[in-house]
């Protein structure tokens, strides 16, 4: 009678592990919902220095998203050249205007690998086009009291970007963005520069977005 019962307590582990298959896997876990409309600030750095934006964005669906942004931010010429005088004050040779972008722009963002990634990592293409008023204020006079004097252009621009946003908050929207500006006159140009007009602006920009959803 010992025999037996020493067998039994042997074979019962395997008793209870064998309806468990070998290899069987958990189910996959439901995609998250977020909710439909986000805005927030972004915080841009560029090849012109730094800018500050907003946002508002609308998701159609689970991949396309329609959004408008508008920003501020510093242009600059390329040949431009910062010089540092004796008591650390420092200007640029030749210099006329300070010129500062302000587009405000709509465009489309589009999820990549919605169905490979999860949820905490969510990247994205954006393209996004509009008009653009151009500021400048002279160089000469010091920088608020220049704002009286400040002159406004208007032209149109766009941008293309890759990005991603992160986490799985469905309250709070934290993300990057990488964007290539291209804002373009037709006609004579401004200068930054004494005597050498631009018609081209833009440039690259890390954009941080933060923001909220609801």
């Amino acid at each position: 009678m010992k025999k037996y019962f020493l067998l039994a307590i042997l074979f019962l582990p395997v008793n209870i592990l064998f309806p468990q298959t070998i290899g069987e896997r958990a189910p996959d876990r439901e995609p998250l919902v977020f909710p439909t409309n986000a805005y927030g600030v972004d915080l841009m750095f560029g090849e012109g220095g730094f800018g500050l934006g907003g946002f508002y964005r609308n998701n159609l669906n689970s991949t396309l998203t329609l959004f408008t942004d508008m920003s501020i931010s510093e242009a600059k010429d390329e040949n431009e050249f910062e010089y540092v005088d004796y008591w650390g004050r420092s200007y640029t040779v030749g210099k006329k205007n300070r010129i500062f972008l302000l587009p405000f722009f709509a465009g489309l963002q589009s999820r990549l690998f919605a169905n490979d990634l999860g949820d905490n990592f969510r990247p994205y293409i954006n393209f996004a086009v509009g008009p653009t008023m151009v500021v400048t204020t002279p160089y000469e006079r010091e920088f608020f009291n220049s704002l009286k004097y400040a002159q406004a252009n208007y032209t149109f621009g766009g941008y293309i970007g890759f990005g991603a946003n992160f986490g799985i908050d469905q309250k709070h929207l934290a993300g990057i963005n990488i964007r290539y500006y291209v804002i373009q006159f037709f006609n004579h140009g401004i200068e930054s520069l004494e005597g050498k007009p631009k018609k081209s602006f833009g440039g690259f920009f890390i954009t941080l977005n933060i923001g909220s959803m609801y």
